[in-house]
């Protein structure tokens, strides 16, 4: 299995409508790349300070169906139609499991 995990941090005076629509079109993804096996997606519980606004956990059978996602189109749109115009911090790993 491998797994791709993204944190971002929206620049300020994002407004919830904005964070909702991120959320939603995230949300589309699994329907639209069945190469994704699990896909999680939570803003951040605002227990600590300091931490990450969003969180994507995508799980995916291998490295090329991760590929395959990444680069699929819909979720390019995603990116940029969405998450790119609020976006003030982006951090991402991933790795086999």
């Amino acid at each position: 299995m491998f797994r791709h995990v993204v944190l971002f941090t929206w620049v300020a005076g994002t407004t919830d409508e904005q964070k909702a629509t991120v959320e939603a079109a995230l949300k589309e993804l699994p329907g639209a790349i069945p190469e994704i096996r699990r896909y999680e997606i939570g803003s951040d519980a605002g227990v600590n300070p300091g931490n990450h606004e969003f969180a994507v956990v995508a799980d995916f059978d291998s490295v090329e169906d991760y590929l395959v996602y990444r680069d699929h189109p819909v979720h390019r749109a995603v990116i940029a139609d969405a998450i790119k115009p609020i976006l003030a911090e982006r951090a991402a790993v991933q790795y086999a499991f």
